[in-house]
């Protein structure tokens, strides 16, 4: 977690339950508080279903709440959270809508204040999600899956303190379901780490081998260079201790260095404009074993927060400097769970 996404500047009116299906106008919601997911104004998105697999995703910390008096929780009226959305759909979950038909629940997720209070007194995260954002995650999912799925495989992703609840949903509600479960192509779980640990401790969850293996989960947090040489202590609000990744160009896990050559396109955002378009900044990549992360040169701004980011993090562009990448690899991965069942 947790690094708040890029937050763009719009200048719309935005309500607790603001769905944005085709990018119109949001529309009120009846009442505040928990979302009501059989309201489809608790949806930021709800597709035509085109294709023959869906994704669920899980958006990243947009809601910093660092001032006096905010509240933990995002309320689903947060404007900064509403903004934010729109901004992570162009250069983070725009990437699975080729391949799938693309589902994102509203939910109110932990301010990165919250979550770096429970990180100092626990040593994770784990507890500034544990109710809200994952009661919010769950409930989504099952109604998600018993009115919207219709049988269909899956892809289920998040980004940063998404992918920390996709952490929790894998741990806990897959094994709870595993009818459900066994239906997922793969978990996109980026930006937060996955650690040997907790593959340890569950069994049911695998960790993906290669660029086709289903029923597995993917993972990487992308660094600079001077990320290694500071040697920040570990873990962080970002990278577990004993992470597990896999570089997002070889999709080897080991050391095996993937030059910019690989890389099939880094998509970058016109903030002014809003506009993106597919550019090659030189993201090259290569798992750094002893740190958990994805080292890469690519040509990127580095992030802010250097307190516990470092120097030189890419965490906010843990997608977009891999997205052709990540595009082309859900599509095998897809391949390979219709040949295979």
């Amino acid at each position: 977690m947790l690094a708040a996404t890029l937050v763009c500047g719009s200048t719309a009116v935005l309500t607790s339950c603001s769905n944005n299906n085709d990018n119109s106008a949001p529309t009120p919601p009846e009442e505040p508080g928990a979302p009501d997911y059989s309201k489809e104004a608790c949806w930021w998105k709800i597709p035509k279903i085109t294709k023959e697999f869906d994704t669920f995703y899980i958006y990243s910390t947009i809601y910093f709440g660092a001032n006096e008096g905010d509240p933990d929780y995002a309320t689903l009226d947060n404007r900064e959270m509403l903004d934010g959305i729109k901004v992570e759909h162009a250069i983070k979950s725009s990437v699975f809508e080729e391949s799938t038909n693309l589902f994102i629940p509203l939910y109110r997720q932990s301010s990165l204040k919250h979550a770096a209070v429970a990180f100092e007194k626990d040593g994770n995260i784990d507890n500034a999600l544990i109710g809200t954002p994952y009661g919010d995650i769950t409930a989504a999912l099952d109604y998600y899956f018993e009115n919207y799925n219709q049988g269909r495989p899956f892809v289920i992703a998040g980004h940063s303190q998404g992918a920390a609840i996709l952490r929790l949903v894998l741990k806990k509600y897959f094994k709870e379901h595993p009818d459900r479960y066994k239906r997922m192509v793969a978990a996109y779980a980026i930006g937060y780490s996955i650690t040997k640990e907790d593959l340890e401790a569950n069994p049911h969850m695998k960790f993906a081998t290669g660029e086709t293996d289903t029923g597995v989960i993917i993972s990487w947090h992308a660094e600079g260079p001077k990320n290694v040489e500071a040697n920040l202590p570990l873990p962080n609000l970002i990278i577990g201790k004993d992470g597990v990744c896999i570089n997002p160009l070889n999709w080897s896990r080991d050391e095996t260095y993937a030059p910019a050559s690989m890389n099939l396109g880094s998509i970058v955002l016109d903030e002014k404009t809003g506009k993106t378009e597919i550019r090659d900044i030189e993201g090259d990549a290569k798992v750094d074993l002893a740190r958990g992360t994805v080292i890469t040169n690519a040509k990127a701004e580095p992030n802010e927060m250097v307190e516990f980011a470092g120097p030189q993090s890419y965490h906010q562009d843990d997608y977009s400097i891999f997205y052709n990448n990540i595009k082309a690899n859900v599509a095998k991965r897809i391949a390979a769970y219709k040949e295979s069942n």
